[in-house]
């Protein structure tokens, strides 16, 4: 025991009385150093933009090639500034493809607002843990801020809410993972799905896969989720969709809810949202509207009509950065009622405590979904729409939707060019079909493997970049222009390469005879 007369010089005792450790600051930059280093990754930055239109739109290395270049040991001591600086330019300049270069027109990839990167980089550098209010409050308010404005451009009522996650797959399991919860019709958080009987969800055949995958994680199966048959424009025929809720039900099947789609990956179509929303509402369903792709389309004045009856939705969700150009990554659950998503994420760990109002503390982000530590995603988001304004953002948009109309115009011009669908909302769907081609039994086949190796030259080309989308049995090249850099002379561009990709690797897949039949 110590002695009295111990305790109270220790009481007095500086902390090397304690023995207290040496400080450690070798990773505690001062603001000068981050300056320094902030400044040449800006000036990368500024080259990057300055180049990007004429870099190719990807450097078609192989993964081994990439691997070997980018994939460093780490050190054991520090690398220099000046050499961790030329490592990333190497990487951004050689080694990296670009979704923000005007001629990358696939996988509905947004191009990257300018004001987005900047927020993203202050928002890595405060930091905030959206999980809890009292840990990121100005984060938390600005978040429930954006996502209240989204509801209110989808028509939501005020007790709309949401919050912010990685993209479309998270933002579609939040809604689904809710319209469960609601609908199975016993206490399935607790009681798990099994206690019940079996549970089906509702999309067309055109349905993003990320659907399957939340049926999967939400322990239904993929196989819960009923493919309805669509009509020629790809969108879900409702007299499908009200037989297979009635097949169901007679088979001892809950219907849950009915996904519909705002704009199909494939084809960008939207499905009779009010007409599915009527069926939705006489049988007891959750209404879900995946707008992942199509949903910013809504602040434009000449697409908004197309959504009629996403205002009736139980839930949206939609990715920022796909058609608002916001950098990745970035997507919302909205739900028309924000308390459910309460009743379907809220948990009090034991470990987390506060009396909220000598706390001063505000809504919990961490309780409204399946995340509790998270970034401040929606700051890139609300510094782009403030330093854009909405009118510009729905002139674009509408921009993009006129520039895949005209692509469309000009396949529909060429004689070796074939459009598979008319264009909806930005995306064109088109093939090559050379011009001396002979129709026989082999045709569909010979142009399937035709564009299918088309495809792939294109992407390692690098003057242009696509994707593509079978359709009926068909391979079809598939431009997506979600990019505010793109004008017509880009699509003009693709065009032209891929006819002159096509040609020939038509010339060589005949053998080099004109006119020649293809096997």
């Amino acid at each position: 025991m110590a002695m009295e007369g111990s305790a109270h010089e220790a009481e007095g005792a500086g902390p090397a009385a304690f023995g207290s450790p040496e400080p450690v600051a070798d990773l505690n930059w001062k603001s000068d150093r981050a300056r320094r280093f902030a400044d040449g990754a800006l000036d990368l930055w500024q080259e990057f933009l300055d180049r990007l239109a004429e870099l190719p739109v990807t450097h078609g290395r192989s993964d081994e090639q990439v691997r070997e270049a980018v994939a460093l040991e780490v050190p054991e001591e520090p690398m220099g500034d000046e050499a961790l600086l030329a490592y990333l330019r190497d990487v951004v300049l050689e080694w990296s493809m670009y979704p923000g270069h005007p001629r990358f027109m696939a996988y509905i990839s947004g191009s990257g607002t300018v004001p987005g990167a900047v927020a993203d980089l202050l928002a890595a550098a405060v930091n905030m843990n959206l999980g809890a209010w009292r840990l990121a409050p100005s984060a938390t308010e600005i978040e429930l801020h954006v996502i209240r404005w989204f509801a209110e451009q989808f028509g939501l009522p005020e007790e709309a809410g949401g919050l912010f996650l990685s993209g479309g797959a998270m933002a579609n399991f939040v809604c689904l993972k809710v319209a469960r919860d609601q609908k199975a019709g016993w206490d399935v958080r607790n009681e798990g799905v099994s206690a019940g009987q079996p549970l089906a969800f509702y999309g067309s055949e055109e349905l993003h896969v990320v659907s399957d995958r939340a049926a999967d994680m939400l322990g239904m199966g993929g196989k819960a989720v009923r493919k309805i048959p669509v009509t020629q424009d790809f969108r879900m025929r409702v007299d499908a969709l009200r037989e297979a809720i009635r097949g169901d039900r007679a088979r001892g099947v809950r219907p849950v809810a009915v996904i519909a789609s705002a704009g199909t990956v494939a084809t960008g179509a939207i499905d009779p949202l009010e007409e599915i929303a009527e069926v939705c509402e006489q049988e007891g369903l959750w209404f879900h509207v995946d707008a992942a792709y199509g949903g910013p389309a809504i602040l434009a004045d000449d697409l908004r009509p197309l959504f009629r009856g996403i205002e009736r939705a139980d839930s949206v969700a939609f990715d920022p950065h796909k058609w608002l150009y916001t950098p990745h990554s970035g997507g919302c659950a909205i739900v028309r009622d924000a308390v459910r998503l309460f009743e379907s994420f809220a948990v009090a760990p034991s470990y987390v405590y506060t009396d909220r109002q000598r706390a001063l503390s505000g809504v919990d982000l961490g309780v409204m979904g399946p995340q509790f530590s998270r970034g401040f995603q929606a700051l890139k988001v609300w510094v782009s729409l403030l330093a854009h304004g909405r009118r510009a953002y729905g002139q674009r948009i509408s921009h993009d939707a006129a520039l895949a109309r005209y692509m469309g115009d000009r396949v529909d011009a060429r004689p070796d060019m074939e459009l598979a669908v008319p264009v909806s909302l930005s995306i064109c769907c088109f093939r090559y079909r050379p011009p001396d081609l002979e129709e026989g039994p082999g045709t569909e086949e010979y142009l399937n493997r035709l564009n299918e190796r088309l495809m792939m030259e294109l992407q390692l080309d690098g003057r242009a970049y696509c994707s593509n989308a079978v359709l009926s049995g068909r391979f079809y090249l598939r431009a997506c222009i979600v990019n505010f850099r793109t004008e017509a002379e880009d699509v003009d561009a693709l065009l032209d390469v891929a006819a002159e990709l096509g040609a020939s690797l038509h010339e060589e897949m005949r053998g080099g005879r004109a006119g020649a039949q293809p096997a």
